[in-house]
């Protein structure tokens, strides 16, 4: 069953109150919990991951960094500050290889252009997908809802026939609709919700758009 993780974001940025708004929400029915880099000092980031953890949480970070020098940083980051999954990046065998090192889970982009948009046509996005299950990674994360080559459901199906390994939709699950079609994936490991839960979409207060959410998926 594809599981909700409940990011701390909003406009790709980890709110300034995202530890008090993590304690107003954490005992809402939801195990998968992260952020981003971006809004955190090194120090911050520890004391939210570390949070999190002191709550039964497991902890992802999704990294928008391109170059390999910035992903490198990003991984240095989640070890040091004590994720347990790092979502995201172009992959780079070096990354891996650090993260494995580690023990923390590592799930790239696949097909992304320089500009960090998906626009390479369905076939090329799943043959890259399908390498990095060659590469041994843990999984894959898939801006399937920004995808500009076509439709992301299409995508999305075409993924999920193809490949074996876990996946996570990063991004833009904003109504039930969207709730269904990811309970209808049977590869898709999770997917990220940040912003709609800051725009109450499924709720009028944090706790109870993850709570909503939880239990929809659990019918």
């Amino acid at each position: 069953m594809a599981e909700l993780i409940t990011m701390l974001t909003w406009n790709d940025v980890t709110v300034p109150n995202a530890k008090e708004v993590f304690l107003s929400a954490a005992d809402a029915p939801c195990k998968h919990w992260g952020f981003k880099i971006e809004g955190t000092t090194p120090e911050s980031f520890a004391d939210l991951a570390a949070t999190m953890k002191e709550h039964g949480k497991e902890v992802y970070i999704e990294v928008l960094a391109m170059s390999e020098e910035d992903c490198i940083k990003a991984a240095e980051q989640c070890i040091a500050g004590g994720a347990q999954h790092m979502l995201g990046t172009p992959y780079y065998p070096s990354v891996q290889k650090m993260l494995d090192e580690a023990g923390v889970t590592y799930s790239p982009f696949p097909a992304l252009d320089p500009d960090s948009r998906m626009r390479k046509p369905i076939p090329e996005v799943v043959d890259c997908a399908m390498g990095f299950e060659e590469a041994g990674c843990d999984g894959f994360t898939i801006s399937a809802y920004r995808y500009l080559g076509g439709e992301p459901e299409e995508l999305l199906r075409a993924l999920d026939d193809a490949t074996k390994m876990p996946f996570r939709i990063a991004g833009s699950v904003n109504s039930y609709e969207r709730l269904d079609f990811c309970k209808s994936l049977k590869n898709l490991a999770g997917f990220t919700i940040g912003g709609a839960f800051f725009e109450n979409k499924f709720g009028e207060t944090f706790a109870e758009n993850v709570t909503t959410v939880c239990e929809y998926l659990a019918k």
